[in-house]
């Protein structure tokens, strides 16, 4: 098993948060809460998958979560 202890990313908590084209945005702007809560609704979809729902609805979550994940990262990386 993998222990981390520490992890540096040399940038310090100046309240802010790295966007994917490396733009920092304040950790409590829209963008940020949007693209957190498409991942928590991914992961909650995720787990629903976990319990084996019958086939056809099955398919239907996966292309549901596909679609959130490239909603993410539409709204980590603006045009």
């Amino acid at each position: 098993m993998v222990v981390l202890n520490r992890i540096y990313t040399r940038t310090g908590d100046d309240g802010t948060t790295a966007l994917g084209f490396g733009g920092r945005l304040p950790k409590d702007a829209l963008r940020i809460e949007c693209y957190g809560t498409v991942d928590e609704l991914n992961s909650v979809l995720g787990a629903a998958r976990s319990f084996a729902p019958p086939a056809e609805i099955d398919v239907e979550l996966a292309e549901i979560q596909n679609q959130l994940f490239h909603l993410g990262s539409d709204l980590c990386v603006p045009e």
